[in-house]
């Protein structure tokens, strides 16, 4: 059999720890290191498989260092009852482990350490903190299943927060959310997946898959007030047959109980923030140290006229009415950023009205002429009537829709099923 070495390192509040594994096959035939703890837990996984040794428990620091090696094991027998689930640390994917652990098959939990910015107020509460990190970590081993860490944090950086910043800059109002987990995050979760032989990839989230005019598509969950389909609609559906959204048919508060009935610590956690790399900080606050400096400049009516002044274009979004600085009589929103001119256009909300949204970087799952339309995560969906384009589709709105941005998600359904969604590029 052919050796191989796993070396993990690992730093919390100038300690320092690491750990070298020594693999024979697929099996620990060497450990050492140095760091607190790190002696006691090379000697409890010496002669353990790859996945007997994710699930021993550790003091702190070697945990750290033992999980930073085990994240680059090398590909493992497929299993056909092996189940990877995405562990977040919070009550969702903690019931998704119950849940893949109670079908009697091998559930794997596995946890991305992603980039947060060390300057937000509230890095603790998001979901791929250190904390969270470890949270996940003690949930897997309290119920002795195996636990892995994917330190990612600087393909997340590049993939998803400069592409957020660099989207401001243009004038657009990314969603960050829909391109971690349209891409990214799901890309790596079943990457892992593949190498340590699961079969499908559990997570927490609120949606379901349905068959839907003869194929499987992602449709909304059942909870209406918790329906995650829109962040999740840009997966493509030829991966969905290696998914599982066990909470798909259930309410939070169903979930929430299921976990105190459990004795699981997350049942009372609070809710993981959107947007996690801003860890609980303004935006605008995230924009300017990572690279969107300040610059005053004019707020315009629609004929050019100036109103007020401003400290950055970018620091506004269409529909916007609070904090414009305008006075005029009647209410007024922001319709529009120039980022050439660095100025921002208001008007009254007829101003915002729009009956026609393109998405050049979309995708029709299947054909469709009626749909509904979401345009953003937190308004209705609305009627529409569907055009395919090259490299998109167009939207004719029944009614019209305020607040239309660049750079948002327009998701669309059939009934529940998310048959189309791209990014829109432009509106009218």
């Amino acid at each position: 059999m052919t050796s191989r070495e796993l070396i993990g390192n690992a730093a919390r509040e100038g300690d320092l720890a690491w750990v070298r594994l020594g693999l024979r096959g697929r099996r620990i035939e060497a450990a050492s290191g140095e760091g607190e703890g790190v002696a006691d837990l090379c000697r409890a996984v010496r002669g353990l498989s790859i996945l007997e040794a994710a699930a021993v428990s550790a003091p702190l620091l070697a945990g750290d260092a033992l999980h930073d090696a085990l994240g680059q094991t090398p590909p493992l027998p497929a299993a056909p009852d092996r189940v990877a689930v995405a562990m977040s640390g919070g009550v969702d994917s903690a019931v998704a482990l119950l849940r893949a652990r109670a079908t009697g098959g091998e559930a794997v939990g596995v946890t991305l350490r992603l980039w947060t910015d060390p300057e937000g107020p509230d890095s603790e509460r998001a979901c791929c903190s250190p904390e969270s990190v470890l949270a996940a970590r003690e949930t897997c081993h309290r119920h002795g299943l195996p636990h892995f860490t994917l330190d990612l944090r600087e393909p997340f950086r590049r993939a998803v927060v400069g592409p957020f910043v660099r989207g401001y800059a243009r004038g657009e109002t990314p969603n960050p959310c829909i391109r971690c987990n349209g891409g990214f995050r799901f890309g790596a979760l079943l990457a892992f997946a593949k190498r340590i032989g699961a079969m499908r990839l559990a997570t927490g989230h609120y949606a379901r898959i349905a068959e839907h005019r003869g194929r499987s598509l992602l449709a909304r969950g059942s909870d209406s007030e918790k329906d995650q389909s829109y962040m999740l609609a840009r997966l493509d559906p030829r991966i969905l047959d290696r998914l599982w959204f066990p909470l798909g048919e259930q309410s939070k508060a169903d979930t929430r109980a299921e976990a105190r009935a459990a004795g699981l610590e997350s049942a009372g956690r609070a809710e993981s923030q959107e947007a996690c790399f801003l860890a609980g900080d303004d935006y605008r606050r995230f924009l300017v140290r990572h690279g969107l400096e300040p610059r005053a400049g004019s707020v315009v009516d629609e004929d050019g006229h100036e109103l007020a002044r401003h400290d950055g274009f970018w620091g506004f979004t269409p529909g916007q009415r609070r904090g414009l600085g305008v006075s005029v009589g009647e209410p007024v929103y922001a319709l529009r950023t120039d980022p050439r001119a660095n100025a921002v256009v208001v008007g009254p909300r007829t101003s915002l009205a729009r009956r026609e949204v393109s998405a050049g970087r979309g995708r029709l799952f299947v054909p469709a002429e009626r749909v509904e339309a979401k345009l953003r995560y937190r308004s209705p969906a609305a009627a529409a009537t569907v055009a395919p384009l090259s490299r998109g589709f167009r939207l004719t709105l029944d009614e019209p829709a305020y607040g239309v941005a660049v750079g948002q998600a327009a998701v669309l359904y059939e009934e529940d099923a998310v048959v189309g969604a791209g990014l829109i590029s432009s509106s009218r």
